[in-house]
């Protein structure tokens, strides 16, 4: 045997590609969707009954310092963002219903992947060492 050649070959592991490309378009829809379903349901909250519980300092339009505004490209940004009416409030609120649809989503994918209980090694993996203890007396 040489310096440089391998005793062990090492055999390549084919991945089914669907697998992967349909947890990436799980993944990539989860991140459009819980933003914009968490704005939904804030927008829904503060024109709802549960209004009367939000501060009054998060509704009406926002308050944004005169120099955002002292040249034309800046005021093309933030003239919209001025325009917003309740916009603290949509984006504290937004931000609760993205943490709570977030946490939501996380505790049924481990409930599920706790149910389906995949290999714990997979084939590239080495096997768990075969140790025996024996107690220690004295």
């Amino acid at each position: 045997m040489g310096k440089y050649s391998r005793r062990v070959q090492v055999q390549e592991v084919k991945e089914d590609p669907t697998h992967g490309c349909l947890w990436r378009m799980i993944g990539f829809m989860l991140i459009l969707i819980v933003p914009a379903l968490s704005l939904l349901l804030a927008s829904l909250t503060i024109n709802s009954s549960l209004a009367f519980y939000i501060p009054p300092q998060l509704l009406g339009y926002p308050i944004l310092p005169e120099e955002l505004f002292s040249t034309d490209g800046l005021a093309t940004i933030f003239n919209p963002i001025a325009n917003i009416n309740n916009l603290y409030a949509l984006l504290v609120i937004g931000a609760l219903y993205t943490i709570i649809l977030g946490s939501a989503i996380s505790l049924v994918y481990a409930v599920l992947y706790r149910l389906v209980n995949p290999k714990r090694y997979g084939p590239m993996d080495a096997p768990p060492p075969k140790i025996k203890v024996k107690k220690y007396t004295r």
